[in-house]
């Protein structure tokens, strides 16, 4: 056998198909679409699954179970795994560090596989009944985090809906502070002004100054009464 030659097994390639050539391509004129119709048409569309209007398969069979979208990010951690770690503090970031949960998991839950062999404390991970009683009785504790009060309703709308409170409570804190921090600049700035400007003592009149005597009332009516006379 020399390399010039080997060749592909007879039937293992095939010319490409030239459809749309004519009728003497010897793929017929409408190149294997049919005469008229959705499908022989230039952009006719058909969705997945879809059957002509009749109920699909995918909806015609019946569902079963549940599959939830957060199953991965609670990891699971067995209690015997917990022994060849150094801290004495065991928590979610520590658990990612040394590669026993990925690094994509938001929580861990310690189960019953193994024993522990060593005095620790886990902080903010959840625990079953058997694994929580199985560290007390090594010496260790268990600590849960302390966490806003979720609303009603589960999942990562209502876990959202917490972190948005937060965040809003945190900025409200931080503007009632800088305006606090302003009306003080400005009270100072106020009180400086204030003091700057020199007091202009006003001039009390002479205690022995009297005022001048009113003229009185049958004087001026006589006046008046004179001077309609003249006119």
């Amino acid at each position: 056998m020399f390399l010039n030659t080997i060749k592909p097994a007879a039937g293992a390639k095939h010319a490409k198909k030239r459809v749309g050539r004519g009728i003497g391509s010897g793929f017929g004129k409408t190149a294997g679409r049919g005469h008229k119709g959705q499908s022989a048409r230039a952009g006719g569309y058909h969705k997945v699954g879809f059957e002509g209007g009749q109920m699909p398969l995918q909806r015609r069979l019946p569902k079963r179970g549940f599959v939830s979208q957060m199953r991965n990010d609670t990891a699971e951690v067995r209690l015997g795994d917990l022994n060849r770690l150094k801290a004495d503090v065991i928590d979610i970031s520590v658990l990612k560090e040394s590669g026993i949960v990925p690094i994509h998991a938001l929580t861990a839950k310690v189960i019953v596989a193994g024993e522990i062999k060593r005095k620790i404390t886990l902080s903010g991970l959840l625990t079953s009944k058997g694994a929580k009683a199985a560290v007390e009785a090594a010496g260790g504790k268990v600590e849960m985090a302390a966490t806003a009060e979720a609303p009603k309703g589960k999942g990562k709308k209502a876990a959202a809906k917490v972190a948005a409170i937060a965040k809003a409570e945190q900025r409200a804190a931080t503007n009632s502070a800088s305006i606090a921090e302003e009306n003080a600049k400005t009270a100072a700035a106020a009180e400086a002004t204030a003091e700057a400007k020199p007091k202009v003592k006003k001039a009390k009149p002479a205690a022995d100054a009297q005022p001048a005597a009113k003229p009185a009332k049958g004087a001026k009516d006589g006046a008046a009464g004179k001077k309609n006379k003249k006119g």
